[in-house]
C-alpha cells in the first residue's frame, strides 16, 4: 500500500474521454457519438488529429470553429483541440479514462480493435470505449458528405446548418 495521499482522489477525479477524428467536416454522426459521450463521461475533449497523408478541405482552425459552433458557449464539457502523434500518449496526457471510437458497420470493427489493443499495450489506464453510431446515421462519412457537396447535392439535415453552408460557399469557389 502507498504511503502518500493521491493528489486527486478517484472517486472525486474527473471522467475525461478523447473523441478522435478529422472532422472534415464534422456530421450529424459525430454529434451524436459526442453527445452520448456526454452521458457516459464528464467531459469529452475533441481532438482533430492531423493527418500529414491526407489534404483535408476545411483548415485545422475551420473545423474547430465549426465543431466549437455545434455547441453553445454554456456547454463547458465539451473541448475542441488538436493532436498530432500517438493519440493514447495524448489521452494520457491530458487524463483521459477513455478514448470514444463510433463504428458504424462491422467493417470498422476489424482495424478499430487492432488499434485498441494497440493503444492497451502502450498505456493500460487509458481504454478504448466503442460507440455505435445511430441507425439514422450509419450511413454518411465526412468523405461522403463532401463528395455529394462537391457535385451539388443536398446535405442538408446530415450535417448542422452551418456546416452545410461552409460546403456550399467552398465547393462553389472551387467551381
Amino acid at each position: 500500500m502507498a504511503d502518500y495521499e493521491p493528489l486527486i482522489r478517484e472517486e472525486t477525479r474527473q471522467r475525461i474521454a478523447v473523441y478522435p477524428g478529422t472532422f472534415d467536416p464534422i456530421t450529424m454522426g459525430h454529434l451524436d457519438i459526442i453527445k452520448r459521450a456526454l452521458t457516459i463521461f464528464d467531459k469529452v475533449i475533441v481532438a482533430i488529429a492531423k493527418n500529414p497523408g491526407k489534404e483535408p478541405l476545411f483548415s485545422l482552425e475551420e473545423r474547430k470553429e465549426m465543431i466549437r459552433a455545434c455547441f453553445p458557449a454554456s456547454e463547458t464539457r465539451v473541448e475542441v483541440d488538436e493532436v498530432s502523434g500517438l493519440l493514447v500518449d495524448y489521452a494520457y496526457r491530458r487524463g483521459a479514462r477513455a478514448i470514444v471510437r463510433g463504428l458504424r458497420a462491422v467493417s470498422d470493427f476489424d482495424y478499430e480493435f487492432q488499434l485498441a489493443l494497440m493503444n492497451r499495450r502502450i498505456e493500460r489506464e487509458v481504454e478504448t470505449v466503442f460507440l455505435m453510431t445511430g441507425f439514422r446515421w450509419i450511413f454518411i462519412s465526412s468523405s461522403i458528405i463532401k463528395d455529394v457537396a462537391r457535385h451539388g447535392g443536398d446535405v442538408g439535415g446530415l450535417v448542422p446548418d452551418h456546416v452545410c453552408e461552409r460546403l456550399r460557399e467552398r465547393y462553389m469557389r472551387e467551381q
